[in-house]
């Protein structure tokens, strides 16, 4: 049965899909309706959703329009960055990240505005609507969720045309539709439908929107250095940038490079096998400097632990649990590896690769003075054997003992 809502605070794109989602939700449960509509670097501008929204009869006073890049960047991104977290060896997470960010500002809106309900324009064969509910109920268990993709029968854009046609909802047409399915956000954009839908399709050059292809990128090398404290990135070429404006940067090398491109099938946690495309131009870059200049800060058995942790992290931010214990403590045990990752890290930047060729920190645990090739005073080669035996005692005993 259909739970009575006085109020729903909808994340709200302006867009075709939750325009329609908007007006389902004041004729179906005949409530008073909240727009979200938050910007977090997707490329696109924020304010017209505004208008659109009081075109459709939402009071002034409950259209929300934000700005999150810093709070995206600060507070999600970096984070995750300082894991090193990759989902299934390649993906970035760019949408997965975006998510908690989201569902936490609704319910903080909600909470201001008397609301009881909260919506999301996420389909019911997708991650995102996991994504969006476990933030809700992780910050409110008593909130409301209204899904409308798994509620109503508007189950194709034929249907969807039609809604939009019969209430007013004003259809926009730039030119020609892009096949895919897009979502972007100041870490990456991504490609989902279409051709893409059968993995053996290559996808179409015209298809990438923010990287150069690396075939066409300058034939000259670049070089940039960044500097690190604590684990985040925090200077570039010397000059010291705030989070989102030091990934917006990242991204403009990346794009003009050709780097970042991503071609993946992944298993999707609904249980199905999904094809997708990502361009993460700064991110790409960001976590090729994060590990190299870890790799002269961290101990090695800290590092080591750290890679085992991370496909775990990054499996629960994928599949949407941000705000859980597990994920707080796992970040609680990243964040204090981070306590020494302070330096540059130089990085040369040529058709799609991102190439190390320096690093340096003040808190660098690499000593030339013990694994140089030339004469040395403070290692003693004879002790490596037996170290070697000590290491090699229970093969020893176990050769004896089948020889018997």
């Amino acid at each position: 049965m259909k739970k009575e809502v006085k109020k729903v605070v909808l994340a709200y794109s302006g867009g075709l899909d939750t325009s329609i989602i908007l007006k389902w939700l004041q004729d179906e449960y005949n409530c008073e309706v909240v727009t979200f509509t938050a910007d977090i670097g997707q490329g696109e501008e924020v304010e017209p959703a505004r208008e659109k929204a009081l075109k459709l009869g939402i009071k002034p006073e409950n259209i929300f329009i934000e700005d999150l890049r810093e709070e995206f960047v600060r507070d999600y991104v970096f984070p995750m960055f300082r894991a090193n977290a990759i989902y299934e060896g390649e993906y970035l997470l760019g949408t997965s990240i975006a998510r908690p960010l989201i569902a936490k500002r609704q319910i903080e809106i909600a909470k201001l505005t008397g609301a009881d309900a909260v919506s999301h324009g996420a389909t019911g064969k997708g991650n995102d609507q996991v994504r969006f509910e476990l933030g809700y109920l992780a910050l409110n268990p008593d909130i409301t969720i209204i899904a409308p993709w798994r509620e109503w029968d508007l189950n194709s854009r034929e249907k969807l045309l039609k809604f939009a046609e019969a209430h007013g909802i004003p259809i926009e047409k730039h030119g020609k539709k892009s096949p895919y399915s897009m979502d972007a956000n100041l870490l990456h954009i991504s490609y989902e439908g279409g051709i893409l839908e059968d993995p053996m399709n290559e996808p179409e050059e015209d298809m990438w929107r923010w990287t150069v292809s690396p075939e066409n990128a300058p034939d000259k090398p670049e070089y940039i250095t960044i500097t690190y404290k604590n684990g985040d990135p925090v200077a570039l070429n010397g000059k010291e940038l705030t989070p989102a404006q030091m990934l917006t940067e990242l991204n403009e090398y990346g794009k003009k490079h050709g780097i970042g491109r991503l071609d993946i099938v992944e298993n999707r946690y609904v249980g199905m096998k999904s094809r997708g495309c990502y361009e993460t131009p700064g991110g790409t870059i960001m976590l090729k400097a994060h590990r190299a200049i870890e790799s002269i800060t961290l101990d090695r058995e800290e590092a080591h632990l750290k890679d085992e942790l991370m496909p775990r992290y990054a499996k629960l931010i994928y599949n949407g649990f941000w705000f859980s214990p597990e994920r707080e403590m796992l970040q609680a045990a990243i964040d204090k590896t981070q306590e020494n990752v302070n330096g540059d890290v130089r990085l040369k930047l040529y058709k799609g690769n991102v190439i190390v060729v320096g690093r340096q920190s003040p808190n660098t645990l690499f000593n030339s003075e013990f694994c140089t090739f030339e004469e040395d005073s403070v290692y003693n080669q004879k002790d490596a054997e037996g170290f070697i035996r000590l290491n090699a005692l229970r093969f020893i005993i176990e050769g004896h003992a089948r020889k018997k």
